[in-house]
């Protein structure tokens, strides 16, 4: 689990140092615009930022289009700002915290972990465009 909050973490660390280090040369009000910076890059980069993932056989059972994921993918969260309003039209897998997940995306990305993998009407596209998905998933009926 902590390695899915690794990047958030660094973050906020990261954040906070800066922010020390700034008050400690009587920067207050610089201080605080960067750690409100970084607090909210580690939002952005925690699993908090995405929707509840499911295993890979809930989102299987469940018939949505599936987006496979991992927390500090640059690329799954460039997907998941443009999906604002239809993220939950998908099923969300995080696949760090599922070994079948994770065995899903390397069956199609050759042998990689290449996240966002998206599976919609059973064809899997290995990190496609944001407005691709974004269309697809506006299009389709909304699952269960």
């Amino acid at each position: 689990m902590l390695r899915s909050w690794k990047f958030a973490l660094l973050a906020l660390l990261i954040g906070v140092a800066l922010a020390a280090w700034s008050v400690s040369g009587e920067s207050v009000g610089y201080a605080v615009v960067q750690l409100t910076v970084f607090v909210v890059l580690a939002f952005l980069f925690s699993p908090l930022a995405f929707p509840r993932s499911v295993s890979a056989a809930e989102a299987v059972a469940g018939g949505k289009p599936i987006v496979y994921w991992r927390p500090g993918c640059q690329y799954c969260l460039r997907l998941r700002l443009v999906l604002i309003g239809a993220a939950g039209r998908a099923s969300w897998v995080n696949i760090w915290a599922d070994p079948e997940a994770a065995a899903a995306v390397r069956a199609v990305a050759d042998g990689n972990e290449t996240v966002p993998t998206v599976v919609v009407d059973g064809v899997s596209r290995v990190n496609p465009g944001p407005r691709w998905v974004r269309d697809r998933l506006r299009a389709g009926p909304v699952g269960g």
